[in-house]
C-alpha cells in the first residue's frame, strides 16, 4: 500500500469507507476517545444488560453471543438499542457465520434472533467462499450492516494462518461495500495483493480479541496480549475484552466501569502513540 491508513487517525480514515456502519464505528471512535470493545458472554439477559449498563460510557462497541442467553426474548432487543443510545455505541454480533450463501442469509435474517434487525456488524469464517459473503451482504447491505471476516484467531493452535488469511483478504477487497475489516491479531497491509491490484487507498479495520492486562492466558488455549501490544505494535484499531473487565460478577458494576476505563485509556494512548 502506498498510504499507510494504521498512522492515520480515526477520524481521517473515515472517508476511505463508503459503508456506513465502518463511517459510524470511526466517528463514535473518536466522538468517545475508545477503541474498546467489551464482549459480554452471560446467560442470562439482566446480566447482559447490567454489564452493558456498567461499561456503556467507556466503549465505543459491544460484542454479544445472542444465541447463549437461555432466556432471550425479542422484547430485549428493544433495551439493547436503548442502551446503545443512552451509551453511544454500536453493536457487534459475534455470530462467526460458517455456511452457504442461501442458508446464512436465512440465519442472518429470520429465526428467533433475526440479526440483521439490530446488530449494526457481525463476522462470518472464509471458509465456505464469496458466496457465504454474497449471502450475507444480500441482508445486511441494504440496512447499512457491515461484515468482518475471520482472518485470524487468538486461540493457540488457529488454523487461521499463512494461505487461509491472504485468501481472507482477497475475498474481502472483492466486497469492499460490504466486508470493513477483519478479526485479526495484525494489521494485514498489502497481505496477499497482485501486482495488478489497485490497493492505493485500500483500508480495512482490525479488530482483535485476546486482550488482557493481568493474564497471559486461559485453560481454554486464550492467549491475551495487552492493548499496546495490539494497538501500538500490531497496529489493530479496536481492541476485544471480556472476562478481563466484568469478571465473574456482573453486578459489580463500580469494578467493571473502573476496569472499563482502564482498558479505555490504556488502549486510546497506544493509539496516540501509534500515530504521533
Amino acid at each position: 500500500m502506498s498510504s499507510k491508513p494504521q498512522a492515520q487517525s480515526y477520524r481521517a480514515r473515515v472517508k476511505n469507507f463508503s459503508n456506513p456502519t465502518a463511517k459510524a464505528i470511526l466517528e463514535t471512535v473518536e466522538r468517545k476517545k475508545s477503541n474498546l470493545a467489551v464482549s459480554v458472554d452471560v446467560t442470562k439477559a439482566e446480566d447482559l444488560l447490567s454489564i452493558i449498563d456498567g461499561v456503556g460510557p467507556y466503549v465505543c462497541m459491544i460484542k454479544t453471543h445472542i444465541d447463549i442467553l437461555e432466556d432471550f426474548d425479542f422484547s430485549l432487543i428493544e433495551r439493547l438499542q436503548h442502551l446503545s443510545q443512552k451509551h453511544d455505541f454500536l453493536y457487534f454480533e459475534d455470530r462467526k457465520f460458517a455456511d452457504i450463501g442461501n442458508t446464512v442469509a436465512l440465519q442472518y435474517s429470520n429465526g428467533v434472533h433475526k440479526i440483521a434487525s439490530w446488530a449494526h456488524l457481525t463476522n462470518a469464517h472464509p471458509v465456505p467462499g464469496p458466496s457465504i459473503i454474497r449471502g450475507l451482504s444480500s441482508v445486511g447491505l441494504p440496512l447499512g450492516r457491515a461484515l468482518l471476516l475471520l482472518a485470524e484467531m487468538s486461540t493457540k493452535g488457529s488454523l487461521a494462518v499463512g494461505a487461509y488469511t491472504t485468501d481472507a483478504v482477497r475475498m474481502a477487497r472483492q466486497h469492499r461495500d460490504f466486508v470493513v475489516g477483519f478479526i485479526a491479531q495484525n494489521r494485514m497491509e498489502g497481505l496477499g495483493a497482485r501486482p495488478e491490484d489497485d490497493i492505493t487507498n485500500e483500508d480495512f479495520l482490525i479488530l482483535t480479541p485476546g486482550i488482557g492486562l493481568e493474564s497471559r492466558g486461559d485453560s481454554m488455549g486464550q492467549q491475551y496480549r495487552t492493548p499496546r501490544e495490539a494497538v501500538y505494535d500490531s497496529g489493530c484499531d479496536i481492541i476485544i475484552v471480556g472476562r478481563g473487565i466484568y469478571g465473574t460478577d456482573p453486578k459489580a458494576v463500580g469494578t467493571m466501569a473502573a476496569k472499563a476505563e482502564r482498558y479505555m485509556a490504556e488502549g486510546w494512548a497506544a493509539y496516540l502513540e501509534r500515530i504521533a
